[in-house]
């Protein structure tokens, strides 16, 4: 398989201004898959110039003509399914079986729910003083820049580039220079149903130059990350020189109860997936196992027994469970956490090193590590973004409600309990974004995704990720009013 590996602006691939590359690696055994045209400035300012000519004729176009594009792009990456879960999983880590059952599924039905949601986007008539009409218009914003992550780079292009197009935007997209080859691909697929030229433009770079420079362009109406918190706060700074609009979807922590009264079975299961799934590398992740005091002995018994049991290998077997993490540097220092762990006095119950399979030596791989920890611990304080779960106890809903809201991450979370009446509850007191109850990590294109407190502001799909790539417009009409004699003549 050939990999594209130039920018595209303008609806063209092209080589850097400066004809620099960077090498995307392959995680399972670090050779090199492609060396890829990188971004700086001279590009983006080329790709927010592609976009803002484009933007006029698109913003105009009818919202049903650009949901049958958004439509017949949803078509094709379903008939790409095996190629596009092959490009993920070798650019990745992922394995293959959730690349091809989950991401570009996932991608799909992203890119059609937004492509039905395209001519559904309505204004509204206010009720206001007789004889005046007062309607409120939903107007696209323009030329929107957007930086995906490298833990799901496909499925992140849908959420960010379905509600964008669909209200009628243009954008400017720099994937993650860990992660680019399947959002290049995609590119490609795009042009093949028919999209204008320069309405989405892919420039894949560093996020110091190329992220930060289109973070601060002032052609750029709104900049939408997703990514660590750290840069987040630099994306916010970045983005004063014209006031654009900030989308901000960022790191967590998320708590995972176990109540007493909880199923085990499907609570082992299910915190296993909520953990261990894409080795980690989640941001809603349950990375702190809250179980009650009374269950944690039967729970750890069971959930042990399935971490070991996990399948790590080449990301391209079917049989593969848990494939490398997608960087050297990513997997160092999901090493160093587990050297935090015993410095600070926890307990590594699995795990905690590199497998010791030959087979994997040149892999990024860490075995699924779970650690007892004390709540105020850093490992149960700060994103680890690996297969690193920490386990602690509770005595009461009192308490797990505290413990659960004691990180500076509100992104999400979930609970496992028979008790309706408590789930409901805990769920109301949770500080996150979201909340799963006897389940966890369900997304779906319609419900809106994001967090609070450092985790970020905005929502990605759902009808709000719609409304937030558009301004309201308030148009005032003198019907029958009679104009009083101190209107200005």
């Amino acid at each position: 398989m050939g990999y594209q590996s130039k920018l595209f602006i303008g609806g063209r691939f092209v080589e850097a201004a400066d004809g620099a590359t960077f090498a995307t690696l392959n995680p399972h055994d670090g050779s090199t898959l492609a060396e890829v045209s990188e971004a700086e400035p001279e590009d983006i300012d080329r790709a927010v110039a592609a976009a803002a000519k484009a933007f006029p004729a698109w913003s105009r176009l009818a919202a049903a003509d650009r949901g049958r594009l958004l439509l017949k792009l949803a078509d094709k990456i379903e008939e790409k399914t095996d190629e596009l879960a092959r490009l993920e999983s070798l650019d990745t880590g992922h394995p293959i079986k959730d690349s091809r059952g989950l991401d570009v599924p996932r991608t799909a039905a992203t890119f059609r729910y937004f492509g039905g949601m395209a001519d559904k986007l309505q204004g509204s008539v206010v009720p206001v003083e007789t004889g005046f009409l007062n309607y409120v218009l939903r107007e696209p914003l323009g030329v929107v820049g957007q930086i995906v992550p490298w833990n799901f780079p496909l499925m992140f292009c849908g959420w960010k580039m379905g509600p964008a197009l669909a209200a009628g935007n243009t954008i400017v997209l720099k994937p993650a220079e860990l992660t680019p080859l399947t959002t290049l691909r995609l590119a490609e697929l795009m042009a093949e149903v028919g999209f204008p030229e320069g309405v989405v433009n892919i420039v894949p770079g560093y996020g110091a130059t190329a992220g930060q420079y289109l973070a601060e362009h002032p052609g750029v109406a709104k900049i939408a990350f997703t990514g660590s918190t750290a840069t987040g706060r630099k994306i916010v700074q970045a983005s004063a020189g014209n006031l654009k609009r900030v989308q901000l979807e960022l790191g967590g922590k998320g708590a995972n109860i176990v109540f007493e009264d909880a199923d085990l079975r499907p609570a082992i299961g299910g915190s296993a997936f909520a953990i261990f799934h894409n080795q980690g590398q989640a941001c809603i992740a349950g990375s702190r196992l809250l179980l009650h005091e009374k269950i944690a002995d039967a729970f750890l018994s069971g959930f042990l027994a399935l971490a070991k049991s996990i399948r790590l290998g080449d990301p391209l077997d079917p049989k593969t469970e848990m494939g490398p993490l997608t960087s050297a540097g990513h997997r160092d220092r999901v090493l160093t956490y587990c050297q935090i762990a015993h410095q600070e006095g926890g307990e590594v119950l699995t795990g905690g090193k590199a497998p010791a399979d030959a087979a994997l030596a040149q892999g990024y791989y860490v075995e699924p590590t779970i650690v007892r920890a004390q709540p105020q611990d850093r490992v149960c304080m700060e994103e680890v973004f690996g297969p690193f779960v920490s386990v602690s106890t509770f005595k009461d809903e009192a308490e797990v409600i505290a413990i659960a809201n004691q990180t500076p991450y509100g992104l999400g979370g979930g609970l496992w309990t028979r008790d309706l009446s408590r789930a409901h509850r805990v769920a109301g007191q949770m500080q996150a974004g979201m909340v799963w109850i006897n389940s966890y990590k369900r997304v779906n294109p319609g419900s809106p995704f994001g967090g609070v407190k450092q985790s970020g502001y905005g929502r990605e799909m759902g009808f709000e990720a719609m409304r937030d790539y558009t301004d309201a417009k308030s148009v005032w009409v003198n019907v029958d009013a009679q104009i009083p004699p101190w209107y200005p003549r």
